[in-house]
C-alpha cells in the first residue's frame, strides 16, 4: 500500500489533540495545544492553523487534508453551535476558513462522530458495518454507524445519544431537558451519587477514586457503581432494541478501569434487551484511547478525498 498522510485534530474542552497520521493508522507525530487562555473564536482558529502548519512541517510527503472533530452540531463543515466550552462558533463556515488559510482539503464533524469513525477504521469495530459508539466522561457523547456510514440524522442534527430519556420527569440535564441518559450514567452523575451517599460535596472526588474504592470493596462505592452499571445498561439496551448493532463500543477513561466494567454492563444489558435484537450484538471496550478522535479525523480525510 502506498502511504499517504492526513492531519487529525480533536477539539476538546481544554486542549487540541493534534496528529499527523498515515493511511495505515500510524500516528507519525502528535502533540497537544492547551486552550486554557483562549478567549475568542479568532484565537481558536489561529491555534487550529498553527497546529496544521506544525503537522505539515513533519510530513514526509504531501498531506491529503485535515479532519477536525468539533463539539456541538456540525453540518457540511459549518459549525452550527452547541460548543458551550468555546467562544463564538455559531453558524460559522469553519471548513471554508481553514481551507482558505491552509490550501488543504478539510472535513469537519462532531467530535464523538469522529471518535466512533476512528474505532470503526482502526479500532474495536474494525470488522463491523453497524455500530453504536459511546464515550463516557463528564457527559455522554456518541456516534452511530449504519451500513458502514456515519448517520447523523437530517442535516446532521441527530444522534445526541447522551440525551435519550431514561427517566420521565427525572433530574435536570445540562441540555435543558430532564431525565437524560447523560444525567444518570455519566461520570459526573456517578460522582454526584457517590458524594450523596457520603453526605459531602463533590470536590476532590473523581471517577478513578470511586473505581479504586469499588475494587477495594468499599460499600458506598459499590452502591454508586452498581447504580452506574444499571443506568448504563438501561440506555444501551434501548440502543440495541432500536438499531441492533454488531457492536456497542464503549470509550472514555472509566471504560479502561478493567474487564469487570464491560462485563458488569453486559450482564445487565442482557437482562433488559429483547433477545432477537441482541442476537448478533457484542458490547466491547474501545481500543484507541485518547487518540480515537484524531485517528477518526484522519480516517475521514482518507475516506473522503
Amino acid at each position: 500500500m502506498t502511504k499517504s498522510y492526513a492531519i487529525g485534530i480533536d477539539v476538546g474542552g481544554s486542549s487540541l489533540k493534534c496528529g499527523l497520521v498515515s493511511n495505515t493508522g500510524e500516528v507519525i507525530y502528535s502533540f497537544l495545544f492547551p486552550l486554557n487562555n483562549i478567549v475568542t473564536e479568532g484565537e481558536v482558529i489561529a491555534l487550529l492553523n498553527a497546529a496544521i502548519r506544525k503537522c505539515v512541517e513533519h510530513a514526509p510527503e504531501k498531506v491529503i487534508g485535515v479532519g477536525i472533530g468539533f463539539p456541538g452540531i456540525v453540518d457540511q463543515n459549518i459549525v452550527i453551535g452547541g460548543a458551550d466550552n468555546l467562544p463564538g462558533f455559531e453558524n460559522l463556515d469553519l471548513g471554508k476558513i481553514i481551507a482558505a488559510s491552509t490550501s488543504l482539503n478539510v472535513v469537519i464533524d462532531n467530535d464523538a462522530n469522529m471518535m466512533g469513525w476512528g474505532e470503526l477504521v482502526y479500532g474495536a469495530a474494525g470488522d463491523c458495518t453497524d455500530v453504536v459508539f459511546l464515550t463516557i466522561g463528564t457527559g455522554i457523547g456518541g456516534g452511530l454507524i449504519i451500513d458502514g456510514k456515519l448517520y447523523g440524522g437530517y442535516k446532521n442534527r441527530g444522534t445526541e445519544l447522551g440525551h435519550i430519556t431514561i427517566q420521565h420527569a427525572g433530574i435536570a440535564c445540562s441540555c435543558g431537558s430532564s431525565g437524560c441518559f447523560e444525567a444518570y450514567a455519566s461520570v459526573t452523575a456517578l460522582i454526584n451519587d457517590y458524594a450523596l451517599l457520603h453526605g459531602t460535596g463533590t470536590e476532590g472526588i473523581t471517577g478513578k477514586m470511586i473505581v479504586e474504592n469499588y475494587l477495594a470493596k468499599e460499600q458506598k462505592a459499590i452502591s454508586a457503581m452498581q447504580k452506574h452499571f444499571d443506568y448504563m445498561a438501561t440506555g444501551i439496551a434501548s440502543y440495541i432494541n432500536v438499531f441492533s448493532p454488531q457492536k456497542v463500543v464503549l470509550g472514555g477513561g472509566i471504560t479502561e478501569s478493567g474487564k469487570f466494567y464491560i462485563e458488569e454492563i453486559k450482564s445487565r444489558v442482557m437482562e433488559r434487551v429483547m433477545p432477537g435484537t441482541s442476537q448478533y450484538t457484542h458490547i466491547v471496550a474501545a481500543k484507541l484511547g485518547n487518540q480515537a478522535g484524531l485517528l477518526g479525523c484522519a480516517a475521514r480525510v482518507f475516506s473522503k478525498f
